[in-house]
Parts: C-alpha cells; structure tokens; sequence
C-alpha cells in the first residue's frame, strides 16, 4: 500500500498512453501501465512490443505492467485487481488504448474493420469502465476519482476515409456524457480528451492511409502548425486526472492543437 494517488492506464506501451505514464510517475503517481504488446491480424500496420512496455517499468519503481487486450474484460478486471492489492485503490483510469482503420468510404469497410474499430475503440473504453468504475467508487468519500477516455478530433469532425473511426470516437464522447451522469454526485468525473494530429506511430500509419510521406501535413488545420507531441497531450491527461479538474465532467477536453476552434 501506499500514499500515492494511484492510476491505471491502457494503451500504455507507446504514443500518448505511454507519455501518460511517465507523466504520471514522475509526479508522483503510482501506475498499472496496460496494453496487449502484439500485433493485431486486422490492424495492417506494427503494435506495440513488449519490450516498450517493460522499458516503463524500468524507468519508475511505482510503475506496474499487465499485459492485456482492453477486449478482455477479465484481465481488465484482474489489472485493477492488482491495483488495489498493490497500491491499495485507485484513483484514475485512463483509456487510451485504440486503433485506427480506414483508407476508403463507409460503405466500402468491411465487416473485419467495423468490428474491430467498435470492439477496441467502443467497447475497450465501456470494459475499462466496467472494471474500473467499481474500484473508484470503493475510495472513500470525499473523494476525486477521474475516468477518463481519449477520443480524437474525429469524434468532433468528419473525415475523408476515416468514417468508421469517426464513428467509433463519437462513440466514445456519448460514452463519457453517459458515464458522467451516472457519476453524478459520486466524487468521480467521466472526461474525455479529443487529442488532434499528434506524433505517434498512429499518425504515421494514418499518413501512409493517405499516401502521405510528411506526417506533419496531417497537422496543416492545426492552429499549432505542427502535430503535436504526446507529452504534450498527456499532460491535459494528467490534469484531468488529477483533483484539480473538478469542475469537469462530461465534458471534453480538446488537446487537437486548435483543429477545432
């Protein structure tokens, strides 16, 4: 057990999730870092490795590491299991585990990318929730438990060829509005976090969706001029984790770099 505010985190291994760690860590928080660490046979382009997952662990003594599909209820479960039994509770849990499949019309996705863009994307974030929402809710009051889920620009705008993931990621904000008032007057926050073009392997698998060889002309409807950085989307993740965020919930926090002013 120990006096830190504890977090669990998916999509942990790389990209925002993992930034969304060592953010944490190196303030203060004790982390259970998720992610499946595998390839996935419909998704076309490389996941994450073990390996970067492990590289988290070795970094922060407070940093504990599960290796788990965001698909797989139970082994969510049994990640904040190990939370608990580790830290002794849980304050934050972070979705930031997801996948992007596109490159045509809606109409012209197949069965394969619409299931697994909801069942990641959608269902990854409601399985966290499931797991997790229990456990927040076992601190005791008062208390500042945070849920919160990366959605993306497209959860707010269309895309060319990215219907489907625009789909999943407005998805995701209903979600958050939903949770959030079944929270109501708990102590725990349901926030979601739209982050614009940031530079992940994401983008790049989103630049050769378009045939682009820059990813920085993903960025060009950016107020920012250039994608952003993961660090610099985890730390609106971190605040909005953190006590101070209060005031927000079911609500969206639009990290995209001014792509939607």
């Amino acid at each position: 057990m120990t006096g830190h505010r504890v977090a669990l985190v998916t999509g942990a291994a790389r990209g925002i999730g993992a930034a969304t760690v060592r953010r944490l860590a190196r303030t203060g928080w004790a982390v259970v870092a998720v992610d499946r660490c595998a390839d996935d046979p419909d998704v076309p382009y490389p996941l994450a490795g073990p390996g970067r997952l492990d590289a988290l662990a070795a970094e922060f003594p407070l940093v504990r590491t599960v290796r788990a599909d965001v698909r797989d209820t139970a082994a969510l479960r049994n990640a904040v299991e190990l939370a608990e039994g580790e830290f002794g509770g849980l304050d934050a849990a972070v979705a930031a585990a997801a996948v992007m499949l596109g490159g045509g019309p809606v109409w012209e996705q197949t069965d394969a990318q619409w299931r697994t863009l909801l069942d990641v994307d959608v269902l990854g974030v409601a399985n966290l929730a499931r797991a997790a929402v229990p456990a927040l809710l076992r601190r005791p009051r008062p208390r500042s438990g945070r849920f919160v889920a990366l959605a993306s620009a497209a959860a707010h705008r269309g895309l060319w060829g990215l219907g489907a993931y625009c789909a999943a990621k407005h998805a995701v904000v209903g979600l958050v509005r939903g949770l959030a008032c079944d929270l109501r007057d708990t102590g725990v926050n349901a926030v979601g976090v739209s982050p614009g073009s940031t530079r992940t392997d994401m983008l790049r698998a989103t630049a050769d969706l378009y045939e682009l060889t820059e990813v920085d002309k993903l960025a060009e409807q950016q107020l920012s001029g250039r994608p952003l950085e993961p660090e610099e989307v985890a730390a609106v993740v971190a605040w909005a984790c953190s006590a101070d965020s209060f005031a927000i919930t079911g609500s969206v926090l639009h990290a995209d770099g001014g792509f939607t002013a």
